[in-house]
């Protein structure tokens, strides 16, 4: 089959790699979509992955098309979303509930072979069945959607909080929605891709900028959540907060960045500094969510490429061009 493969640290190319086969308790899927996301470009940086080459891709849906000899979950030609994330369950962090934590945590597309390809493995266990009125290529939304889900899970946000998101790619925008719907006063989101700024007044920002000075808030925000991963705006966030406050570290940042806090300040105001990792029992929920129309794909899908542009995807989603993009086998 046709794969795109990350084979060395810089460099992603299409390859013919072998069909995959199921064990006792997989499926194989015909890919319908594969998203890209952040974590594809640490993966090329040589940052995650603990080998290479690796076929990336762990947002993904498709069909069911091969089923191992102990699956009865599932039919041959069901349209699956599938969780991404393999845990071992014997560790201190899985036997504790904080799957997402584990010793030996594992993700489809990122420690083996994943979506940006023809055909994908999954156990049967990772694999949610789609409602038949959602389109398959769109599903694969549904990821993303469940670590976001993930970050609210930790928030724990009240009501009638203020929030302030940087970053209004495709994550930003998905906390944004996510935060309209959880009983937020007014959500306000600073990017400096002005492109991506007018998709976020599309979707109903209370207010967004190039920066939260243009923002009339000078007493800060209950909430502030980085998107970014960016060093600049994970320190300018941080000294956003307001009193009693919270701010979620929920962008990927480089393994590298720092930056500098105020325990004086933390202590005096009653500020929360907390993060948010991956997924951890918010996939099907997120499932939920979109199939109830959480999220419009035709807004946050910006390109649906073939899988051949696959190495061309991940140039565009580096230049932070568009919003998500997915590559179509």
């Amino acid at each position: 089959m046709k794969a795109a493969v990350i084979e060395s640290v810089g460099s992603a190319v299409l390859a013919e790699v072998p069909d995959p086969t199921p064990g006792p308790r997989e499926v194989v899927v015909q890919v319908a979509a594969c998203g890209l996301c952040g974590t594809d470009l640490h993966i090329l940086k040589g940052e995650f992955a603990p080998s290479l080459p690796i076929v990336p891709g762990h947002e993904f849906a498709g069909e069911v098309v091969g089923l191992g000899s102990e699956v009865t979950e599932v039919a041959l030609g069901d349209q699956v979303a599938v969780d991404p994330s393999l845990y071992c369950y014997e560790c201190r962090y899985c036997r504790s509930g904080h799957n997402n934590l584990c010793e030996r945590w594992a993700a489809i597309g990122v420690t083996r072979a994943g979506g940006a390809a023809q055909y994908a493995v999954a156990p049967v266990a990772n694999c949610v069945r789609l409602p038949e009125h959602i389109r398959t290529q769109d599903a694969a939304l549904i990821e993303p959607l469940s670590c976001a889900v993930r970050g609210y899970d930790i928030l724990q946000a009240r009501l009638g909080a203020h929030v302030l998101i940087y970053g209004s790619g495709t994550m930003g925008l998905m906390m944004l929605e996510l935060a309209k719907r959880t009983g937020a006063a007014g959500v306000d989101v600073v990017d400096l891709n002005p492109e991506r700024l007018a998709t976020a007044r599309q979707l109903g920002v209370s207010a967004c900028g190039a920066s939260p000075d243009e923002l009339d808030r000078p007493q800060g925000w209950d909430v502030v959540i980085d998107a970014t991963g960016n060093a600049a705006a994970i320190q300018d966030g941080l000294g956003r907060v307001a009193k009693a406050g919270t701010f979620l570290q929920f962008g990927v940042a480089d393994y590298a960045t720092r930056v500098t806090i105020d325990p004086y300040r933390i202590y005096n105001q009653e500020i929360t500094i907390t993060g948010s990792m991956a997924v951890l029992h918010s996939y099907e929920r997120a499932a939920e969510l979109f199939a109830n129309g959480v999220l419009d794909p035709e807004v946050f899908i910006s390109d649906r490429l073939p899988l051949d542009a696959y190495p061309q995807a991940l140039e565009q989603f580096a230049a932070g061009t568009g919003r998500k993009i997915v590559v179509v086998p």
